[in-house]
């Protein structure tokens, strides 16, 4: 794994997740998606409409079912940019 790629995701998710919710929690690679940051199911699709359009991925709806934090989040974004690299 790119070090500086995936740090790249990571910093752009916690970016973007924290103009999505209205919490006061400190975003990391730890924070629970559901439990600590409340993302509902309208609000993650246009986290990964935006994650789609800046990483120029696809990301498929059921690779998300296990997704719970935020790391989990990256791993997956990383792994579908740069499988094939």
């Amino acid at each position: 794994m790119t070090d500086s790629n995936y740090k790249e995701i990571t910093a752009l998710l916690c970016e973007r997740l924290s103009a999505l919710t209205n919490v006061d929690v400190e975003i990391s690679p730890d924070t629970n998606l559901i439990s600590q940051l409340s993302i509902d199911s309208i609000k993650l699709l246009n986290l990964i409409m935006e994650i789609e359009d800046t990483f120029d991925v696809s990301i498929p709806i059921n690779a998300l079912t296990d997704v719970q934090t935020v790391r989990e989040l990256a791993d997956l974004v990383y792994k579908i940019k740069f499988a094939s690299s």
